[in-house]
């Protein structure tokens, strides 16, 4: 199975698990650009579990649209599970969802810094009762990463509604 039927079936089995439950969904990507909700979009009925999505690219728009003190971008980083933590957090707030999922890192081939090289991702998945992060690093080009990142965030996905 290639990249995309993989990410694809994931978004089915993440709506089924959503929908079972009654839940919605929302998503707030940054390295990812989108590619989580488009996942989601691409499988038709998603409009009974997704609600929207957030691309906040910027440090600035993470802090207009999501809430994310622009104090703990500038003591953490915005590739950090702190900052991952805060982008789900926000999308809950800012939307009718009752779980998001978020995505920050650095896909490359610039951007590392000390200690989070190219392929640095951090996670978070949010309800109203909990927070769970998670910091990976990915192998591969730009698009590979960002590939792998979908791929994580909609078996977190997965994890996190069961």
């Amino acid at each position: 199975m290639n990249s995309t039927d993989t990410i694809l079936d994931l978004a089915a089995q993440v709506g089924k698990s959503l929908q079972a439950k009654g839940l919605i969904l929302a998503t707030a990507e940054s390295c990812t650009g989108g590619g989580v909700a488009q996942a989601i979009t691409e499988i038709a009925g998603s409009t009974a579990w997704f609600d929207c999505g957030f691309v906040t690219y910027s440090n600035a728009s993470k802090t207009e649209m999501l809430d994310v003190s622009a104090a703990l971008i500038a003591q953490m980083g915005s590739v950090s599970e702190e900052v991952a933590a805060a982008m789900a957090t926000g999308a809950l707030g800012a939307s009718n969802a009752h779980l998001a999922v978020s995505t920050t890192g650095i896909a490359g081939p610039t951007g590392a810094v000390p200690g989070k090289p190219v392929g640095t991702v951090c996670f978070g998945w949010a309800n109203a009762d909990t927070v769970h992060t998670e910091r990976l690093v990915f192998a591969g080009d730009r698009r590979a990463v960002r590939e792998q990142t979908v791929i994580h965030a909609l078996q977190g996905l997965l994890r996190f509604i069961d």
